[in-house]
């Protein structure tokens, strides 16, 4: 019997995948001991251990060789001399070790990021990329079929009297400083005025009131500006009713406020925004000697202009640097033609500011020196001493002011020395008074210009040296 198993067991040799494919994952091991130890102790009496032990062996290896090949792909195992596993490291050129690797196989990648930057965990989609809009599933629990044709506009609250009064005197008061009247117009469009509406000629006049002649001529051509885009002509002549009646208020601010109010119809009257039975409506009803003497101020203006021609379109006159600039130079002129005569520093220091234009300064001191040149008087000289002395000490004119008005009188002495020969003197002598009576520094005192003396011996002197200056 043996040598007959023996001999099948040469003819059919036990392969080591069989025998673990026919035992369960577990305790495969004693399973296969024992049916061996009960076939050999039934059927045969003897057997050789040693084929049958090499076969088990090479079973168990295969079987660990399959449960680690899912955890540990990427590294190999191999058997030794004495039947146990050695675990490899797998040559880069395996395909396990590509599978592994994060490196493009093609051999092109630029190390962009995957898809653009449009993959991965919590992105969205690639920048810029713009969706279309999600349609209603009509299967949805909170579908209601009415919101399909809902329109969603924002909804801006109307203002009331305290927010109307915050919101747009910053408005106005910035219109004063860049003089646009169709940025207000937008500001006061994105405002929802509601019946506040007549209220904002009512309080661009009351703060115009306060304020320069320039910002009542701005106010006269906003108001203008706005009728017809923001306000009607309802709204205009609603908040002339209601500055008429508040008269007795704005005189305890503005003593002058009813002819400058009656100023403000004239105007409004003649850029067509006010109608013309607005002071006809008033005869015979008007108990306040304020509103009376601004309504009779309004006619006697309006009578004027149509019987002399009197331009009620520039009555408050272009303030600042609206004006031109041969104007301006005409006006500077005058102020110090009538200071030299008058020698009211006072008034010339208010007549200088009224002039509203203190980037315009320094022609004030080109002229004055000027003059200084021309008049070639000691009085001129010492009046025009005194007075840019007062303006310098009360900071009406600055320091950057008046030395681009010296610098431009230095950069011009070439052509006024040919209208004035003594021109370089005079300038010398005005320059050091000054710089002694501390208008000016050391450093414009010594940037002052001289001419060149000449020194020759001419035939018949003698030998004598003239020192006289040309």
């Amino acid at each position: 019997m043996a040598t007959d198993c023996e001999a099948w067991l040469i003819a059919n040799p036990v392969e080591a995948g069989n025998l673990s494919d026919s035992f369960p994952s577990g305790d495969e091991d004693n399973t296969f001991t024992g049916n061996v130890d009960n076939e050999i102790n039934g059927n045969w009496i003897s057997a050789p251990t040693g084929s049958i032990h090499e076969a088990r062996l090479k079973a168990k290896v295969k079987r660990r060789l399959r449960k680690n090949s899912s955890r540990d792909s990427g590294r190999g195992d191999s058997l030794s001399d004495n039947g146990e596993s050695v675990r490899s490291a797998v040559p880069p050129t395996s395909p396990k070790g590509k599978l592994l690797s994060r490196k493009s196989r093609m051999g092109k990648g630029r190390g962009l990021p995957k898809k653009g930057g449009a993959g991965g965990k919590g992105v969205w989609g690639t920048p810029g990329e713009v969706y279309d809009e999600d349609e209603v599933d009509v299967k949805d629990p909170n579908y209601d079929a009415e919101q399909e044709n809902c329109v969603y506009e924002t909804v801006v609250l109307p203002l009331d009297e305290e927010t109307f009064e915050k919101t747009v005197t910053p408005i106005v008061q910035e219109y004063f400083e860049h003089g646009d009247a169709n940025e207000v117009a937008e500001l006061l469009a994105e405002l929802n005025l509601g019946g506040m509406r007549g209220d904002v000629p009512m309080l661009a006049v009351s703060l115009a009131l306060e304020a320069k002649a320039s910002h009542r001529e701005l106010t006269s051509r906003l108001l203008s500006e706005l009728c017809g885009r923001v306000l009607t002509a309802t709204d205009v002549e609603a908040s002339f009713h209601k500055l008429v009646k508040e008269l007795p208020d704005l005189v305890l601010d503005t003593p002058g406020a009813p002819q400058m109010l009656g100023q403000f119809i004239a105007r409004a009257v003649a850029d067509n925004i006010l109608p013309k039975s607005f002071i006809d409506g008033y005869k015979g009803r008007v108990d306040c000697e304020y509103a009376r003497a601004a309504l009779d101020r309004a006619a006697v203006l309006l009578r004027m202009s149509r019987w002399t021609g009197l331009r009620i379109d520039s009555l408050w006159g272009s303030g600042g640097g609206q004006r031109p600039v041969n104007q301006l130079i005409k006006e500077v002129n005058l102020l110090l033609k009538e200071y030299l005569l008058s020698g009211d520093t006072v008034e010339a220091e208010r007549c200088l500011r009224e002039l509203e234009v203190p980037h315009f300064h320094h022609e004030f001191v080109y002229e004055a020196v000027i003059m200084v040149l021309e008049s070639k008087g000691e009085r001129t000289l010492q009046m025009i001493l005194q007075l840019l002395k007062c303006l310098c000490a009360s900071t009406i004119i600055t320091v950057d002011q008046l030395r681009r008005g010296f610098e431009r009188v230095y950069l011009d002495m070439a052509d006024l020395s040919i209208d004035v020969p003594c021109a370089y003197s005079l300038l010398e002598q005005f320059v050091e008074q000054s710089f002694n009576a501390g208008v000016i520094d050391k450093k414009l005192r010594d940037l002052c210009p001289c001419r060149g003396r000449k020194r020759f011996i001419s035939e018949g002197d003698g030998g004598r040296l003239k020192l006289e200056g040309y």
